[in-house]
């Protein structure tokens, strides 16, 4: 049972009305946004349940039920449960593999009559209890690797069988959870690592077939071993300490690759890719050398990130053009530069960048858009629904709606660390991360700046399942929020 003393408020006194104000602005918006994407010329009431705007404000209604009760649950429950939330939506997510329906190319879509679910929506919020849970046990530490394995496997788990449905998208919204490992004590080395390889893999694919300096040698190669050769001499530094090696490896470095770019340029043009790789090998045995005779584990990690990364970039090619599907290699070759293609997989792209174009400062107005009322844009009520804000609204209703996400993220940064508990700041962060992860992909997607993964925009996009499930991610933090006062009997 919970009492309020003297000092603590009441759960309503105590909730957060500010994020729940940005909520109801968000949901607003997202109706209007809704409203104008799917409208046609024609129509005379955006009102009934046979519309899509209609039946947006079905799903906004349940949401805001759904809302209420939350919270009017005790906070203890999500706690208290989370193991077992986990534990069915993961049974949820591997029956889900087995569906017989399947919906644009994806499993992931439960259908129950004439009411359509998609589990991994609601398998963020139950992922997020679950590390929450796990990661507050007392003597937990992400600095032990088996506590990290334990954390990490708890979060991969779900975006594996998301993948078996086929929807790739979904799954990657779970790696934005390693944000908030990096905040609770997760070495940034680890984050680094991913940073690392990301852009090996655009460098590498992006710049692979240019010539560097009118050599036979290829320019993304070439740069990728290069980073790889300083961020290792980097680590050597700043994680052993040893700074006479580091001087011998920057030395060796810097003079080898000099020298084998200006007999290549000069005298006998060969590929320098090879002297790299050379260099690579050297640099790999002084380190497991070090290793050897010195017994310090950092010299071993080390190793491993240098060996990785050229076995991750030397694999990536292969990934890219033999085990991803066509069209998941042609939104990636469009989004780095290496294809147009303006007919096919820049489609969406291109006509939603027409779109917000077209808005310019103040917008067409509601339902006035072309783009959008003519049907130009692909899925621009769910995934590309930020053209038609772009297009209807102009630049200052979609820096509106930017500053509206930009107030959420910082509402929930506060409130996350506001939290006396381990268990509230993690899920706090957990459910920070999702949100941002969400708004800069869906935005970045329909602007042409992040590949096209077909994620939607929280509040925004249509359909019941995503507004419930963020309704649901997000509410359970404002009851535990709520709760932060309250001493217990």
């Amino acid at each position: 049972m919970a009492q309020g003393t003297d000092n603590s408020k009441g759960i309503l006194r105590s909730l957060d009305w500010w994020t729940i104000g940005i909520y109801l602005a968000l949901l607003s918006f997202g109706w209007v946004s809704v409203c104008g994407a799917s409208y046609s010329f024609g129509d005379t009431d955006i009102f009934s349940l046979s519309t899509r705007s209609g039946m947006q404000i079905l799903w906004i209604g349940t949401s805001v039920c759904l809302a209420f009760v939350i919270l009017m649950m005790d906070d203890r429950f999500y706690s208290t449960f989370a193991f077992l939330i986990y534990a069915a939506l993961v049974i949820l997510l591997f029956a889900t593999v087995f569906n017989p329906h399947e919906i644009k190319g994806s499993r992931s879509w439960l259908v129950l009559g004439p009411l359509r679910l998609q589990p991994a929506e609601f398998a963020k919020f139950a992922t997020a209890l679950a590390a929450a849970k796990l990661m507050s046990t007392y003597g937990f530490s992400l600095g032990k690797t088996r506590d990290f394995a334990m954390a990490a496997a708890v979060v991969l788990l779900p975006m594996l069988l998301i993948i078996a449905q086929k929807e790739t998208g979904s799954a990657l919204v779970y790696l934005s959870l390693f944000l908030m490992f990096y905040r609770e004590g997760m070495p940034g080395s680890i984050l680094f690592t991913g940073v690392a390889m990301v852009a090996y893999f655009v460098i590498g694919i992006r710049y692979e077939d240019v010539e560097f300096l009118a050599m036979p040698t290829s320019l993304g190669k070439f740069a990728v071993l290069l980073m790889v050769h300083l961020f290792t001499i980097c680590m050597v530094r700043i994680y052993c300490k040893d700074k006479p090696l580091t001087r011998h490896l920057a030395t060796v470095t810097a003079a080898v690759t000099l020298l084998a770019v200006a007999f290549s340029k000069f005298v006998i043009p060969f590929d320098c890719c090879y002297v790299q790789l050379a260099l690579t090998a050297y640099i790999l045995g002084m380190l497991l050398y070090h290793w050897l005779r010195e017994r310090l584990a950092g010299y071993f990690f080390i190793l491993a990130f240098a060996l990785g990364s050229v076995t991750f970039f030397y694999s990536s090619s292969y990934v890219l053009n033999n085990v991803m599907q066509k069209h998941q290699r042609e939104r990636i070759n469009v989004l780095l530069g290496l294809e147009e293609d303006l007919a096919g997989a820049g489609y969406n792209v291109h006509q939603s960048e027409i779109a917000i174009g077209s808005g310019g400062l103040q917008g067409k107005g509601f339902l006035n858009g072309t783009q959008t009322k003519l049907k130009y844009v692909p899925e621009q009520d769910t995934d590309f629904i930020f053209c038609t804000v772009g297009e209807e609204e102009g630049f200052l209703g979609s820096a509106g709606v930017l500053l509206l996400f930009l107030a959420l993220i910082l509402r929930l940064i506060h409130l996350a660390e506001r939290q006396p508990f381990k268990f509230g700041r993690i899920y706090g962060y957990c459910v920070l991360s999702i949100f941002l992860f969400h708004v800069f992909i869906n935005v970045g997607m329909v602007l042409g700046l992040t590949p096209v993964i077909g994620i939607p925009l929280p509040f925004f996009s249509y359909g019941g399942s995503s507004l419930w499930g963020f309704t649901i991610l997000l509410f359970i933090f404002l009851r535990i929020d709520a709760g932060r006062n309250l001493v217990r009997q």
